[in-house]
C-alpha cells in the first residue's frame, strides 16, 4: 500500500487532507517560496485539529539556496526543538554545502535536535551535483526519506533517475517522489518509479472575503500573487489523486 503525503500551509489543509485520506502532511508556510518553517502557533494548532493524520514540519529559515550561515543553524535547531515539543511526528530539512553536497555536520546537528522523530530531507537533494553520493550519506547519517523530483523540473522528468534511486535504496532509505503529481499522472509516476511514498499539493484558488479592497497597494515585491486571492488544500483533489493511484 502506497502512502501519500500532502504539502500544506494552513490548518485548514491538515484538516482537509485527513478528511481526504491522507497519510501524511509537510507543513510549510510560503509555498510560494517552496515551503519554509511555519510558526509554532500553526503547529500547535495543527496537532490539535488533527487526530489521525501525521504531521511532518519544515525547517527552512528563508527561501533561496541550501547554503546557512552559523545563526540561520542556530535558528533551524531551535526551530527543530520546538517543532518536535509541539508534538511533531517528523521534521523536513535539507542543508548543502556551497559546491553542491550534503552538509553533513549541520545535517547531523538538526537530527540531533530531532531527537526520535522522522526525518526528511527535502529537495535541497536536487540541487545536489552528485545524487548518488548524497543519497549514501545521508543513508549514514541516519535520515528517514528523501524528496525528490529526481533533479528535475517535475516527476515525469526525473523518473528515470527516482527509479535508480529507488534500487540503490534498496529499502535503506525511503525514496518519495514530489513535484508535479496530479490526478493524471500518478498512475504513470508509480509504475515508472517504483517508489512506496509519495508527496504532492492540492492547492485552489479562492476569491477573498474581503469587500471593502483597495487595488493600489502590494503587501509583498513586484513578484506577487494578487492580494485579493486565496490559495488552500483541496480535499477533493488530494481524493483525486488518490483515487487515481490506487485504481
Amino acid at each position: 500500500m502506497n502512502t501519500f503525503e500532502i504539502c500544506i500551509d494552513s490548518v485548514e489543509g491538515a484538516v482537509a487532507a485527513e478528511e481526504a485520506g491522507a497519510d501524511r502532511v509537510e507543513l510549510c508556510s510560503a509555498l510560494f517560496d517552496g515551503g519554509l518553517t511555519p510558526s509554532l502557533g500553526t503547529i500547535e494548532t495543527t496537532m490539535r485539529a488533527v487526530s489521525r493524520i501525521r504531521v511532518h514540519v519544515i525547517v527552512r529559515p528563508r527561501a533561496g539556496d541550501f547554503i546557512y550561515s552559523p545563526f540561520e543553524i542556530e535558528a533551524m535547531e531551535r526551530d527543530v526543538r520546538a517543532a518536535v515539543a509541539a508534538g511533531a511526528h517528523g521534521i523536513v530539512i535539507g542543508a548543502l554545502t556551497a559546491e553542491g553536497d550534503v552538509d553533513v555536520p549541520t545535517t547531523r546537528r538538526l537530527i540531533a535536535a530531532a531527537g526520535d522523530v522522522s526525518i526528511t530531507f527535502h529537495r535541497a537533494f536536487d540541487m545536489t551535483r552528485d545524487p548518488h553520493a548524497a543519497l549514501e550519506q545521508l543513508i549514514e547519517l541516519g535520515v528517514h526519506r528523501v524528496l525528490t523530483s529526481g533533479q528535475e523540473v517535475s516527476v515525469l522528468e526525473g523518473a528515470p533517475l527516482i527509479a535508480d534511486l529507488v534500487r540503490r535504496a534498496a529499502d535503506r532509505i525511503v525514496i518519495m517522489p514530489g513535484g508535479g503529481i496530479t490526478p493524471r499522472n500518478i498512475a504513470r509516476i508509480v509504475e515508472a518509479t517504483g517508489a512506496d511514498e509519495y508527496h504532492f499539493a492540492a492547492l485552489v484558488s479562492s476569491d477573498s472575503p474581503a469587500v471593502h479592497r483597495n487595488p493600489a497597494p502590494l503587501m509583498g515585491g513586484s513578484l506577487n500573487r494578487p492580494e485579493y486571492e486565496r490559495s488552500g488544500t483541496s480535499g477533493t483533489l488530494v481524493g483525486q489523486v488518490l483515487a487515481a493511484a490506487r485504481a
